[in-house]
């Protein structure tokens, strides 16, 4: 592989890069000199094998360089890691996806939410986008008391009768399945049986330890315009307006949110960390003497579960499986800018605030990851993030359809 060292205004990249992947080079390097890169990091695997791994750029504005071991935080990337999880707990007959969440947690069947299903917590339909009472300042950070709110809500929905996406819920209602299935709460459980196997710098609860690692969080300003800022104004009473409220002041920049086990939310890696997860699953479910699923529990993983035309929060069309997002394209719809992931048919995956993602393409068997700690607008992937992974479906022969997807 070609080492790289690549000169930038703000840093350097650097890295190695197979010749088949110099695109994703071009595009990494283009988006330091044009689209507002601050530091990132890209991995690609196919079939096992790491052939793109690139870091480059600025931990922070006071000028730190970006790193080969550099961390932050990948937000809903969080999501793959979580439902990886209850996969993993489903597959080893410790949890039954199609139960009753009440068979596992009792408290939970209550206010309308009596006849819920393990699998409506992971596929975004079980009617908990949010709470609809506010939540003290800090409660994001206790999950316990989290637990015991989203046991005592009411649904937005009945559940199981349309789907929208619980960007915060989704820590306990996931979180609680895997901790009442096998009696270890999501951080210890994701450490044990995913990171420490596979030897990854990921985090759903980051130790004091690692801190000096992690790049501060640069946000986006928000997009008053935005589809689900609209649907905010619409509905004074809706998921959508009650979403900040819900968010027990969460503050990705500081330490004890890092250090909280938020697995819809706060997972902290980088690019090699998320794309070596995947690979996993590109690769039949077990590589180099790893096991995390066997091929059923794969095969559903995949699956589409849900796919609505007007998602109740973030009010545009979204395509689930059981925990993770398929690719779904809303470039044609008005006002849906960054409302996207491109991706190949059979691939699945999830997309953190800012743009960063990591997914596995079983059919190429292509593992993919793209972190970085300067957010761009937008739900989904941004002018940073999706030309990159444009850039390895190319390199590995496809092409894009009429409907946007990528295919052979």
């Amino acid at each position: 592989m070609d080492k790289i060292n690549l000169s930038l205004a703000q840093g350097r990249v650097q890295g190695y890069c197979d010749p088949r992947f110099l695109d994703v080079l071009d595009v990494f390097a283009e988006n330091f000199k044009h689209r507002g890169e601050l530091g990132a990091s890209v991995c690609i695997s196919v079939e096992g094998k790491t052939l793109v791994d690139l870091w480059g750029g600025l931990r922070s504005s006071s000028g730190e360089p970006w790193e080969e071991d550099t961390l932050c935080v990948v937000f809903s990337c969080t999501k793959g890691a979580s439902a990886l999880c209850a996969h993993i707990a489903a597959d080893r007959n410790m949890l039954d996806l199609d139960a009753p969440v009440i068979r596992y947690w009792p408290e939970f069947g209550q206010n309308g939410k009596e006849e819920a299903r393990v699998s409506m917590m992971l596929d975004h339909s079980v009617g908990l986008p949010t709470l609809h009472e506010p939540t003290p300042n800090g409660a994001a950070y206790n999950y316990t008391y989290m637990c015991e709110r989203i046991a005592a809500e009411r649904p937005f929905w009945k559940p199981g009768t349309r789907n929208g996406y619980h960007p915060f819920t989704f820590s306990w209602t996931v979180g609680e399945m895997v901790r009442r299935s096998t009696q270890r709460r999501l951080g210890r459980f994701f450490a044990d049986e995913v990171a420490r196997p596979l030897g990854l710098d990921f985090w759903i609860g980051l130790p004091e330890a690692q801190e000096h690692r992690v790049a501060p969080v640069v946000l986006a300003k928000a997009d008053t315009n935005s589809r689900i800022m609209r649907a905010t104004m619409a509905d004074v009473e809706g998921p959508a307006a009650k979403l900040v409220n819900s968010m027990g002041g969460f503050n990705a920049n500081a330490r004890e949110a890092r250090a909280a086990e938020l697995g819809g939310a706060n997972g902290v890696s980088n690019a090699r960390g998320l794309a070596r997860m995947y690979e996993v699953l590109a690769n039949g479910g077990s590589i180099k003497g790893v096991q995390l699923v066997g091929r059923d529990t794969l095969s559903r993983i995949g699956r589409v579960s849900v796919a609505s035309h007007m998602d109740a929060l973030m009010a545009f069309p979204t395509r689930f499986s059981l925990g993770f997002m398929k690719s779904f394209d809303n470039r044609k719809l008005e006002n849906s800018d960054c409302s996207s992931v491109i991706l190949g048919e059979q691939a699945f995956g999830h997309v953190g605030q800012g743009g960063s993602i990591g997914f596995a393409d079983p059919e190429c068997r292509l593992g993919f990851g793209y972190a970085m700690n300067r957010h761009g607008e937008g739900m989904l992937l941004n002018d940073r993030g999706q030309p990159l992974v444009d850039a390895a479906y190319r390199a590995l022969g496809y092409r894009s359809n009429v409907s946007g997807a990528w295919t052979f």
